[in-house]
């Protein structure tokens, strides 16, 4: 069975659906939110704003267009003509999940609906390293189409409603992540799955990850001499090739361990480690405790 990359890292980290609303902007405005470390999504219905994470640069939004933060830090989003000296405004509530920002009456100049999820993995933080900071898509409705669904589905309260919530924000985000390769450079896995050579080396790794990767290996799995293929790997990917296979090898540890099913050797062996003593050496640099302690607390 073909292993895919993004939907394995997607699955592991049992994205939860928070709430989600819809805003309307009129006039002149600014939003200012602290960073939460949680993943924030927004897609533009209808007019254009512009938005900056961090330390990121600014960016224009416009209708079609959908932002993805996997971990959000500090955001500011504005209107165009925002000018420098204006003060953050805090959304005023005008239904149920709708809210509005700026002048309060007349038609709205900008409409979009933002969402908030959660991580429930223990090791999202691992998890989320490998994707990119920000996530841009342009001219993309069917996620704004995705956002409504999950919208619809928090409130109406059906049957099974966990379960599809869950389905609904993994598609999102895969969604989300794999249509960004296009329009963003902000390295992450997204763009390390759009490049075909590097796509070839990241399936082999995440396909078997018991087996003993040198950057050589995988550096031929991609067709590239080894010099070409760390160099191309960094920069798209946006960590070393090692670094990358070592960080995934840690999240499969601590699923497996989690699991309780296997004991210390076997979960050595099936992330590549040839004995439970330098796997023991390994887990316990990369977690802060002994993999024995870990699974322990985990249970």
């Amino acid at each position: 069975m073909a292993i895919d990359p993004l939907a394995e890292i997607v699955t592991l980290l049992q994205p939860a659906v928070r709430f989600s609303k819809l805003v309307e902007c009129a006039g002149s405005w600014r939003i200012h939110r602290e960073a939460t470390g949680e993943p924030f999504y927004c897609a533009i219905l209808e007019g254009s704003c512009r938005v900056r994470f961090g330390s990121h640069q600014s960016f224009i939004l416009q209708a079609g267009d959908f932002v993805l933060a996997p971990a959000m830090r500090n955001l500011v989003n504005e209107s165009i003509d925002a000018p420098a000296d204006l003060s953050a405004m805090f959304p005023t509530q005008v239904g149920e999940g709708h809210f509005r920002v700026g002048r309060h009456d007349g038609p709205a100049d900008l409409r979009m609906r933002i969402g908030h999820c959660s991580f429930g993995a223990p090791d999202s933080a691992l998890l989320v390293s490998l994707l990119p900071d920000v996530v841009l898509v342009r001219d993309r409705p069917r996620l704004a189409t995705l956002m409504q669904l999950l919208d619809e589905e928090t409130r109406e309260h059906r049957a099974a409603r966990e379960i599809v919530l869950e389905r609904l924000l993994e598609v999102l985000l895969i969604e989300a992540l794999r249509s960004g390769t296009e329009t963003t450079s902000t390295p992450g896995l997204g763009r390390g799955l759009g490049d075909e050579r590097l796509a070839a080396a990241l399936h082999a790794m995440h396909a078997r990850p018991e087996h003993p990767w040198t950057v050589a290996d995988l550096a031929n799995e991609a067709a590239l001499s080894r010099s070409a293929f760390f160099a191309r790997f960094n920069r798209i990917v946006g960590l070393p090739p090692m670094e990358y296979l070592l960080a995934w090898r840690m999240a499969l540890a601590k699923q497996l361990l989690r699991d309780r099913n296997l004991g210390i050797d076997q979960v050595a062996e099936r992330v590549g480690y040839g004995s439970a003593s330098t796997f023991s050496v390994a887990f316990a640099r990369h977690a802060g405790m002994p993999p024995a302690r870990y699974a322990r607390a985990a249970g």
